[in-house]
């Protein structure tokens, strides 16, 4: 009986570690997802500085490069927006036509029809929550978005009119993708960013799409050898590497955290085999007058540890396997907010989270079997039998 409770509080804390990390899995994969909606395959920025100055002959030659599909030059750059009478700040990016052909926003668009330029007008993309925070509710030809920006030679005298640069563009298309990219990117064409932001020939980056017969890596490095050192080449999760790093701290943390309760509830398994190793003296005397020696008593409580961890790893990893299952089919378990991105939590199981955990599980209920096991050892004989 105790060999069961022991094995069930196992199998318990296996299952719920198993979940836990799994849906921690999860929670990474539908962050980069969002991150590859709006990121490039591949992005070019200096390394040192906001802009450079890419001549033709470096644009051209980034475009011969095997596996490289698309190059998109980028201004991107803080302006201030105005709709009516709300306003705000907005991060605005400039890109080249071909931006429309990486196909990543897409399937983000939520209204109207995705472009940036049409009969010789030029469009803007803009987020949902900039939508909302300048209270555009439907996209007309009537009303024009007004972007402002401070010039750079600022010759202007005291009227405040010549103090900025001022354009004005139709909405076209209104995308959601996720908070941080909703509340603050405009997506306009090349030349109306760099006409209002005075870029002139500099750009911010370039964005890159890879042929789906050639690999990111591959393709990155090609493209590295041939920028040099002076620009950093990055994919989509480099982009973000602080935040993913944070992330793969916080999973390790999480499972030390498990398994220090999981080394808790192998405190049930010590108790339970020094209770049998107690009350079970008079049969390891009778087995030592047999001739059994002290290892194979203690291999003998070792094993009714192992028996005991292995048994209860299983049923866990058992249980956490369809538990995790049967959310990825049904999505049992909801968010529980209408505005999250997907109805129900994310899972997705790795099978090194798998092995780390049953390895974790077995290692730490076989320590807690040692004990008991050197106590039953050495159990004196002429005192129990």
């Amino acid at each position: 009986m105790i060999s069961v409770i022991s094995m069930s509080g196992v199998a318990v804390g296996t299952m719920a570690l198993v979940i836990v990390l799994s849906v921690f899995n999860g929670l990474e994969g539908l962050i980069k997802e969002l991150n590859n909606s709006f990121d490039p395959e591949l992005k070019i920025e200096p390394a040192k500085g906001k802009s450079f100055e890419p001549s033709p002959g470096f644009i051209e030659g980034i475009k011969e490069i095997e596996g490289v599909e698309i190059v998109t030059q980028v201004v991107e750059d803080n302006a201030y927006a105005k709709y009516k009478n709300d306003e705000m700040v907005v991060k605005l990016k400039g890109v080249e036509k071909n931006f429309i052909d990486h196909h990543r926003i897409d399937k983000n668009i939520v209204q109207g029809k995705l472009m940036l330029e049409e009969n010789g007008v030029d469009y803007a993309i803009i987020a949902r929550g900039v939508q909302s925070a300048l209270s555009i509710n439907r996209l007309t030809n009537m009303y024009t978005m007004q972007f402002y920006y401070p010039k750079r030679d600022r010759t202007g005298g005291l009227n405040p009119a010549n103090l900025t640069n001022h354009k004005v563009i139709l909405p076209s298309a209104v995308y959601a993708i996720e908070k941080q990219y909703d509340m603050n990117y405009v997506i306009v064409p090349l030349n109306f960013a760099v006409n209002l932001l005075d870029y002139r020939n500099r750009r911010t980056s370039l964005e890159l799409k890879v042929s789906e017969k050639f690999s990111i890596p591959e393709v990155k490095k090609s493209v590295q050898k041939y920028v040099g050192d002076n620009f950093k080449v990055l994919t989509s999760e480099e982009i973000h590497a602080d935040f993913f790093k944070v992330l793969k701290i916080e999973k390790l943390f999480l499972f030390i955290v498990f398994s220090f309760i999981l080394a808790m509830a192998s405190f049930n398994i010590f108790f339970s085999l020094t209770m049998l190793a107690i009350d079970k003296k008079k049969d390891i005397a009778v087995l030592a007058s047999l001739g059994a020696d002290k290892k194979l008593i203690k291999s003998i409580f070792l094993t009714e540890g192992a028996i005991i961890s292995f048994l209860g790893a299983f049923f866990g990893l058992f249980l956490g396997l369809t538990i995790c299952v049967l959310q990825q089919q049904f999505g049992i378990v909801s968010m529980g907010m209408n505005t999250a991105v997907i109805d129900a939590y994310p899972v997705k199981m790795q099978l090194p989270d798998f092995l780390y955990t049953g390895l974790s599980i077995f290692s730490i209920t076989v320590l807690a079997s040692y004990r008991p096991a050197m106590i039953a050892a050495r159990s004196n004989i002429q005192d129990n039998i």
